[in-house]
């Protein structure tokens, strides 16, 4: 039996890269699919319909169900109507996967508004405008009586999580919010049967290969017969299990690379001073300097 028989999935970005790499598992592992995906370069620019329908055709072509969708989800009404097209088209919502995503690169002192704006709208805005959306179809479930057993897959990053890479202090940003709405949200979706769980995935994609300082190492080739760490494939099978109805977790965030899986934890209380009353500068000064 497949992990995900019977399952209805959205896949946000699902057009190439990661997303392309889920949207074809989760339709191997039984799952209708909607192969969201608006076509657009790495910075989000433009529109092309094709991606998404490749993969809808690569995955009817192997036997499996799948509509595309190139709705933008950065915008409220668009991820309402992808949510609205996944129940129409199968009948219910099972699984969100949210990984589309956009890059604007720039030092801070380069950026400006358009280009931090435009990233948090598509990563941490277009998470949670499907999370509303997807929560709104699962809570009027839950309410009719149906017993509703949902999951929600976030992408965070390596970037915003366990590492500062300088040039992104709006994809950073983005990517750390969204590890933190994933632990507010399984908080929240729990009493409606909804899991939500995130992972920041290390792999070879367009954009970590226009990633300023990563992009060279992300393009070696892998001899032949070897295990290519960084080939998108590898985060799948974490995604599928995630979604699965066997899998327990929830409110956690995952770092996968290859064959390698860590959870990521949030911000914990490290070195600790204290007075008994009132802080004095220079005593400060004295007790934090060492910190440095």
């Amino acid at each position: 039996m497949n992990a995900l028989d019977g399952k209805v999935a959205i896949i946000t970005g699902a057009g190439r890269g990661i997303g392309r790499a889920h949207a074809l598992r989760f339709a191997a592992e039984g799952a209708a699919v909607v192969v969201n995906d608006r076509g657009t370069a790495n910075d989000g620019s433009g529109a092309d319909t094709g991606p998404a329908q490749d993969v809808v055709e690569e995955i009817v072509a192997a036997g499996g169900r799948a509509v595309a969708n190139t709705d933008d989800i950065s915008t409220w009404e668009g991820a309402r109507r992808l949510v609205g097209q996944a129940v129409e088209e199968f009948g219910t919502l099972d699984v969100l996967v949210n990984n589309a995503g956009i890059l604007r690169d720039r030092f801070i002192t380069g950026m400006d508004e358009g280009e931090w704006d435009a990233v948090i709208a598509v990563h941490l805005k277009g998470h949670f405008a499907m999370l509303r959306h997807a929560a709104d179809h699962w809570k009027a479930r839950s309410k009719a009586g149906v017993a509703v057993r949902a999951s929600v897959v976030n992408t965070a990053s390596a970037s915003g999580t366990f590492m500062t890479l300088p040039g992104q202090a709006n994809y950073g940003s983005a990517k750390a919010g969204i590890a933190e709405l994933t632990q507010v949200a399984a908080a929240e979706l729990q009493r409606y049967g909804v899991r939500v769980n995130a992972i920041a995935p290390v792999a070879r994609t367009r954009l970590t290969l226009a990633t300023p300082g990563m992009g060279e190492m992300f393009a070696k080739e892998v001899p032949d017969g070897e295990f290519d760490t960084l080939a998108p494939e590898n985060v799948s099978p974490v995604a599928v299990y995630l979604a699965g109805d066997a899998c327990p977790l929830t409110g956690r965030v995952l770092a996968v690379q290859g064959g390698t899986i860590s959870a990521l934890d949030r911000w914990r209380v490290g070195e600790t001073v204290e007075t008994d009353g009132p802080w004095e500068i220079d005593d400060l000064h004295k007790r934090l300097s060492a910190w440095a």
